[in-house]
């Protein structure tokens, strides 16, 4: 269970707990935030603090939780292309990169590794599966829908994958951690 330590991420773990999933909650390490460039980033994604977040609420279900290190292949992946594509007078989109090489790529080999045969996010998504195939879906919730961020995941990469919001609103998902005393 990709955990970033916030609100979307707690609350897909909690509802696969209650579904009777066996979880180790992993979180990303994809900036050395010991550098002066990152101090404005203190409180973001996979910042410290957001790790230590996560790690507390894995904690509180009870379930494991892992800090993997993608500091080397982010920095390789996704800021150089991001760099090289700004330079060129483009505007990249680094979540979409993140999504399909470090996030899935390497999270899905970080699985493997781990024996864990499926790997789930807090992302508003849904999985169709027609005739056999794996395909893309819009969340219910048409405002938070990150699908856009999703487009480059492959077909083997969705077999394996749970969007455990696709079917709730973000207010949903809000009043579920406001029942178990998770507000942020």
């Amino acid at each position: 269970m990709a955990m970033s330590g916030g609100v979307d991420s707690s609350v897909s773990a909690l509802l696969l707990r209650e579904q009777g999933y066996e979880l180790v909650g992993v979180t990303f390490r994809t900036f050395d935030h010991m550098q002066e460039s990152c101090i404005a980033r203190e409180k973001g994604c996979c910042s410290v603090e957001s790790i230590m977040e996560a790690k507390h609420f894995a904690e509180s279900l009870g379930i494991e939780h892992r800090i993997l290190d993608f500091r080397e292949t982010f920095k390789e992946h996704v800021i150089a292309n991001f760099v090289d594509e700004y330079r060129r007078g483009r505007t990249p989109n680094p979540c979409v990169l993140c999504n399909s090489h470090i996030k899935w790529g390497l999270l899905l080999d970080a699985a493997d590794e781990m024996h864990c045969d499926l790997i789930a996010t807090g992302h508003y998504a849904q999985i169709e599966t027609r005739t056999g195939h794996y395909y893309l879906r819009r969340a219910a919730d048409s405002q938070k829908d990150q699908t856009y961020f999703l487009w480059m995941l492959s077909e083997e990469q969705l077999r394996r994958t749970i969007f455990p919001l696709g079917d709730y609103t973000k207010d949903q998902v809000r009043e579920i951690a406001r029942q178990h005393g998770y507000e942020k």
